[in-house]
C-alpha cells in the first residue's frame, strides 16, 4: 500500500506512528486486555484464518495467532508503521511464525470476499466517517460459518482522567479542545446494534463490560495521554505549552485524589450463516 494522502488517515498515521514510544508502556495494559478478552469471545478453532484491521501493535492479533496455532493464518494491518514495527518485533519475540503485519487501509482491504474465518476490528472502527459502510466492508471478507468481532469503548471512556485531560488543554489551547469524540455515536448496546443493523448484520451477540485502569501515580497518566490518541493534541503544542498542560492535568488528578479511571467496553461478535 502506497502512503496516505487523505488527511484524515493521514492524521491517525501521525498521531499512532508518534503514540508508538509509549504505546506499549504498563499503563497502557488495557490494549491487550481488552485485544485478548476480544479473541476469547471468538473461540477460534486452531487452523483458522484471521484478519485484524486497526491492530496497532498486536493485542488482538497475538493472541490470535496462539489460539489458531501453526496451522492457522493472522494478518494485521493499521496505517501507523511504528506500531507495525512493535508487533512485529513482539510475533518475533513469541516465535510466532504464523502472524504477519503490514500497512493496510481497513476501507480498502486487499482481500477477496469471504476470505478469512474471522476478522476483528478492536477500537478502530469509530475512525472512519462511515462507519455502517465499514461494517459491510468487514462483513463481506468474512466466510460464510465465519465470525466479525467489533470492539469498541462503552461509556464514560477514561473517566475522571478524560476530563481532567481536556480542561487542562482549555486552560492553555482552548482551540484545541475536541468538541466530539467519534467513539462516542456507538457507547451502548442499542447504538451499536442499530451501527450492525446499518452495516447489513442482522444478529450479533453484544456484551457491555465495565472496567476500569489502575494509575500508581498522576504520571502513569501522562504516558497515557502519550500513548494515545490524545498524542495528537500534544503534537500541536509548543513544548512549554505542553508542559503547561501536563502540570495542570496531574495537579487536577491529585487534588481529586485519582487513582483510576474507567476503561468500559462493548464487545459485538456476529456469526455469518
Amino acid at each position: 500500500m502506497e502512503p496516505t494522502t487523505e488527511p484524515a488517515k493521514l492524521k491517525a498515521a501521525t498521531t499512532y506512528n508518534a503514540a508508538a514510544d509509549h504505546f506499549d508502556d504498563g499503563p497502557l495494559a488495557f490494549w491487550d486486555r481488552y485485544g485478548t478478552r476480544t479473541v476469547e469471545r471468538l473461540a477460534l478453532p486452531r487452523g483458522a484464518t484471521v484478519l485484524d484491521v486497526g491492530c496497532g501493535s498486536g493485542a488482538s492479533a497475538l493472541p490470535a495467532a496462539v489460539a489458531v496455532g501453526p496451522d492457522g493464518r493472522v494478518v494485521g494491518i493499521d496505517l501507523a508503521e511504528r506500531l507495525l514495527a512493535l508487533a512485529r518485533a513482539k510475533a518475533a519475540r513469541r516465535n510466532l511464525g504464523n502472524v504477519e503485519f503490514h500497512i493496510g487501509d481497513m476501507e480498502r482491504p486487499e482481500f477477496p470476499d469471504a476470505s478469512f474465518d474471522a476478522v476483528v476490528c478492536v477500537f478502530a472502527i469509530f475512525f472512519v466517517a462511515d462507519m455502517a459502510r465499514q461494517v459491510r466492508t468487514l462483513w463481506r471478507l468474512v466466510r460464510p460459518g465465519g465470525r466479525l468481532a467489533i470492539t469498541t469503548w462503552g461509556p464514560r471512556m477514561w473517566e475522571p482522567a478524560s476530563s481532567a485531560w481536556w480542561a487542562a488543554v482549555r486552560q492553555v489551547r482552548p482551540d484545541l479542545v475536541a468538541t466530539v469524540s467519534p467513539w462516542e455515536r456507538i457507547t451502548t448496546p442499542p447504538a451499536l446494534r442499530q451501527l450492525l443493523a446499518e452495516g447489513g448484520i442482522g444478529e450479533a451477540e453484544i456484551v457491555a463490560e465495565s472496567g476500569e485502569q489502575a494509575l500508581r501515580s498522576p504520571e502513569d497518566w501522562w504516558s497515557i495521554v502519550l500513548g494515545s490518541g490524545y498524542r495528537w493534541t500534544v503534537e500541536q503544542m509548543d513544548s512549554e505549552s505542553a508542559a503547561r498542560v501536563r502540570s495542570a492535568n496531574l495537579a487536577a488528578l491529585r487534588e481529586q485524589a485519582v487513582t483510576s479511571f474507567e476503561t468500559n467496553v462493548l464487545y459485538a461478535v456476529a456469526r455469518k450463516a
